[in-house]
């Protein structure tokens, strides 16, 4: 008896030791930060190797660094085809798969580098003085393009140079301008372009292709899928935004052209008042597909998939009776068909439709998937795939088996030793009786018996969504992590549900989305016996921020609230930000042609109810939202004598990036939570 006493006394200790050496715990920010990120996956022309980009994040170096990865198209070990201390991104396989062409920040301006994929030592092709992007290869593998931004009065490189020497020596850093848009997103607009470029494979002498006092990519909705060669090689087919309006439309009214690769003469293809992009030519050069709004002046309509026809100049909507907006594109190369990407609810579809007779078969739903390539032979699949428990690893998936395979666990030994939860699905009855879509994520070691309290997270957009993916910003598992509930719900406005109901939030802020989430609430505490009425929470950014900000002048049902770069004051927002279509859209004109619009949904006009302790974060380069909303925010709880805080970060913009700064914002977050949400004894 004492013999198997001892036995079993044994083996609790060994259960216990494996247990304690496995290390499960809940995800801290060193984790956190540690977490490896996965990018823009290239296959090989021949279909035996992918290129990918890792980037770290070094808490002590307080930055981030971008290595470019090579590993098998079938599975295997993957190895670092560059490590250097500055980054090495977007990755261009030659056509003849013998090069890879890729920018790197080696020597402070990004340029355009070479290295041979087997290995050895990578070279620089040339040097630009303004930097380059977006680097892609002519069908031919002759030429490269890319993108940089260039003074458009400068005709040649060495104008651009001294001219931007010139400034950068300047002592006086004073701007002057005569009219909008004179800054955009985090950056001030210096008189400078973006423009196309072209070289020849092995260096010399960039041509502009895209002259004037336009930019291409655009500056706004506009990314490195906005240009493409002709099969051919001998036209390169780009979008750029020709309206004298730009102040209202920079956004909304960009345009596809083509050029041939020896410049000149610049034609135009679309003439659509709304967002046209992402061209496309067909294998076998006849059509030209691309992503177009219908709308001007709206950034969030439906993206539908236009085909365009070279020979008869005729263009056809495919995706009319599709209500989702197509995310990218990828033809096949038999020509007969076109892939392409949608949102559905909180994730990504693939679907494939014909062109002999329209038909939309969709082939794969049920994951978050991006950065879709196709292999040369049109039968596998690459992606990135996702869940809020998992950050992105690499894919395969084969067209006729529908086998999906994992080909890199990039993060595997750190992951092993997390604990997080899957999200888990919920719908409710929300505003007019419509159903509406929430996660919830359960706390590690979580135990049904026990009381838990409630984060309540609002997405921003406002037209965007909480969508099954590992955000590395607004993170549901390091919400978690302290033994919350976390919620998020996909309130009227949010995407994947329908043009119709993403319409539904433009000029109704605070009406429906805030009635959602007070209904959800309401489900959440009806259906889940572990969540503590007494100890709820709500936090958001961007138009979420604007919400927990009307929430404040609303209800107290809330413990606490957390503003990140939230809008306050609606008209002097109007007066600071710098994409006008965007409340000229939202709160149908402007606060002197429809005061009422910007007065009833201000926050600001509610700071008499203000009652709820609020921690408000935001950052002085933020020019999407200026800081003064935050200011104002916090001077407005101030006086009310509302106990609150302000997290303020000089050298940050709309989000916060730098890993020491985004430490301090989790422990200032996760500190103001638990300063309301904790357990009282």
């Amino acid at each position: 008896m004492k013999k198997k006493l001892l036995y079993f006394l044994i083996f609790l200790i060994f259960v216990s030791f494996t247990l304690a050496s496995s290390g499960n715990h809940p995800l801290t920010f060193d984790d956190f930060i540690r977490i490896k990120r996965i990018s823009d996956p290239q296959i090989s022309p021949c279909g035996e190797l992918i290129a990918f980009v890792v980037t770290t994040m070094d808490k002590e170096q307080n930055s981030g660094n971008s290595d470019i990865w090579i590993i098998p198209s079938k599975g295997g070990k993957p190895w670092r085809l560059t490590a250097n201390p500055k980054s090495d991104y977007n990755p261009r396989w030659s056509p003849d798969g013998k090069k890879i062409a890729f920018i790197s920040t080696r020597g402070g301006i990004p340029q355009i580098w070479m290295i041979d994929p087997r290995g050895g030592e990578a070279y620089k092709l040339f040097s630009f003085s303004t930097g380059t992007s977006g680097v892609i290869w002519s069908p031919s593998g002759k030429h490269l393009a890319f993108s940089s931004s260039v003074f458009p009065d400068c005709l040649d490189e060495e104008n651009n140079k001294r001219k931007n020497e010139g400034k950068k020596k300047s002592l006086v850093k004073a701007k002057i301008f005569d009219h909008l848009l004179f800054r955009h997103w985090n950056s001030w607009r210096d008189g400078k372009r973006s423009h196309l470029f072209l070289i020849p494979y092995e260096g010399g002498k960039a041509i502009d292709l895209t002259p004037g006092d336009y930019d291409t990519p655009p500056i706004s909705l506009g990314s490195r899928q906005d240009y493409t060669f002709s099969p051919d090689g001998k036209e390169i087919c780009f979008v750029r935004n020709t309206d004298p309006e730009l102040r209202i439309s920079l956004g909304t009214n960009n345009d596809i052209f083509f050029t041939s690769i020896k410049g000149g003469k610049i034609e135009q293809i679309t003439t659509n008042k709304a967002n046209d992009n992402s061209p496309h030519y067909s294998p076998d050069a006849r059509f030209i597909a691309y992503r177009a709004m219908a709308r001007a002046d709206f950034e969030a309509d439906k993206y539908s998939l236009m085909l365009y026809d070279r020979e008869n100049k005729k263009t056809t909507n495919l995706t009319k009776n599709l209500d989702r907006s197509v995310n990218e594109i990828i033809w096949s190369p038999d020509n007969s068909s076109i892939y392409f990407t949608f949102q559905e609810k909180s994730r990504i579809s693939l679907a494939r439709i014909f062109l002999e007779n329209k038909r939309v078969e969709k082939i794969l739903e049920g994951f978050y998937i991006d950065s879709l390539s196709l292999s040369k032979d049109g039968g596998t699949f690459l992606f990135l795939k996702q869940s809020l428990n998992h950050p992105s690893d690499i894919y395969s998936f084969d067209l006729k088996t529908k086998k999906i395979v994992q080909l890199t666990d990039i993060n595997g030994d750190l992951l092993k030793n997390l604990k997080m939860n899957p999200a888990e699905e919920f719908w409710f009855e929300g505003a007019e009786a419509e159903k509406i879509y929430g996660f919830l994520v359960k706390p590690p070691f979580f135990e049904s018996s026990k009381k838990y309290p409630l984060v309540m997270l609002i997405h921003g957009g406002p037209q965007g969504a909480w969508s099954d993916n590992f955000h590395y910003r607004w993170n549901a598992q390091m919400f978690s992590a302290p033994g919350y509930v976390v919620a998020m719900i996909n309130f009227h406005g949010s995407t994947g549900y329908g043009q119709k109901f993403t319409d539904s939030i433009s000029g109704d802020w605070g009406g429906k989305p805030y009635e959602d989430i007070m209904r959800g609430c309401d489900y959440l505490l009806s259906h889940y016996d572990f969540i503590d009425k007494n100890r709820m929470a709500a936090a958001g950014a961007s138009y979420g921020g604007y919400m927990i900000n009307w929430i404040e002048g609303h209800t107290d049902r809330f413990k606490c609230l957390i503003s990140h770069s939230g809008v306050f004051d609606l008209r002097s927002m109007y007066g600071a930000t710098e994409e006008l279509w965007f409340p000229e859209w939202e709160f149908r004109g402007t606060p002197w042609t429809n005061k009422e619009m910007y007065e009833i949904w201000s926050p600001s006009a509610y700071v008499k109810n203000f009652r709820t302790p609020c921690l408000v974060i935001h950052s002085q380069h933020d020019f999407r939202v200026p800081v003064t909303q935050g200011f104002q925010l916090f001077t407005s709880l101030q006086r009310m004598n509302v106990p609150s805080k302000m997290l303020y970060f000089p050298d940050e913009d709309h989000f916060v990036q730098k890993p020491q700064n985004a430490e301090l914002w989790w422990k200032t977050v996760h500190e103001w939570l638990a300063k309301y949400l904790k357990e009282e004894k």
